[in-house]
C-alpha cells in the first residue's frame, strides 16, 4: 500500500471498527432488555428483536472490509503459498479485482434495493426499511474502498494459535522425550 494511502485505509478501519463495535453493544444491550422484559416483567416489545436482527445485520457488512484487508475472510491460503512468485502475484491480482467487482457491484445492487423498499416501514421500529437496508451498500463500498487502498498485493495469512503451540513443542527439548 503507498503511503498515500496508507492514512484513509487507517482512518476508514478504525471508524469502521468503532461504529460496529458500537453497534455490537447496542445490539447485547437491547438483546438484554428483551430477555429480562420476556421472563421478568412477562412480555418483550417487538421492537428488540428487530433492533436487534438490523445492528447485528449492520456490524457485520461495516466490519466487512477491515476483516478483508486483514486477511480474515475464509480462503484457501495453502495455494498461495505453493505457488511460484509470479503465479502468485497473478493470483492475488485476480483476487483482488474479484474482490473489487463483488464489492461494487454489491454495494450497486443493494442500494438500488433499499431505495426500492422506502415506501415500507417496519413493524417493530416504524422506520423506513431502508434505513437499516443502507448498511448494505455501505458495507459494499468500504469493502471496495479498502481494496483500492489495499491494492493487488497479497491478503496477511492468518495463522492459527494451535499450530504454533504445536510447533513450539516440537522444538522444544524439555517435551521432547
Amino acid at each position: 500500500m503507498t503511503r498515500f494511502l496508507q492514512w484513509p485505509a487507517a482512518l476508514v478501519r478504525r471508524l469502521s471498527l468503532w461504529i460496529a463495535s458500537s453497534m455490537l453493544a447496542i445490539d447485547l444491550l437491547a438483546i438484554l432488555y428483551g430477555v429480562f422484559t420476556r421472563y421478568v416483567a412477562g412480555g418483550a416489545p417487538i421492537w428488540t428483536d428487530e433492533l436487534a436482527r438490523y445492528l447485528i445485520i449492520g456490524a457485520v457488512m461495516l466490519a466487512m472490509g477491515v476483516v478483508w484487508i486483514e486477511g480474515g475472510h475464509m480462503r484457501v491460503a495453502l495455494i498461495e503459498r505453493l505457488l511460484p512468485r509470479a503465479l502468485g502475484r497473478l493470483l492475488s491480482w485476480y483476487q483482488w479485482l474479484l474482490t473489487l467487482t463483488i464489492a461494487l457491484a454489491g454495494a450497486w445492487i443493494s442500494y438500488r434495493y433499499a431505495q426500492s423498499v422506502s415506501m415500507f416501514t417496519s413493524h417493530g421500529l416504524g422506520i423506513s426499511r431502508t434505513v437499516p437496508m443502507m448498511a448494505m451498500p455501505v458495507g459494499f463500498a468500504l469493502l471496495a474502498l479498502l481494496a483500492i487502498c489495499h491494492g493487488p498485493r497479497p491478503l496477511p495469512i492468518l495463522h492459527d494459535e494451535s499450530d504454533d503451540a504445536d510447533d513450539a513443542s516440537d522444538t522444544d527439548p524439555e517435551t521432547t522425550p
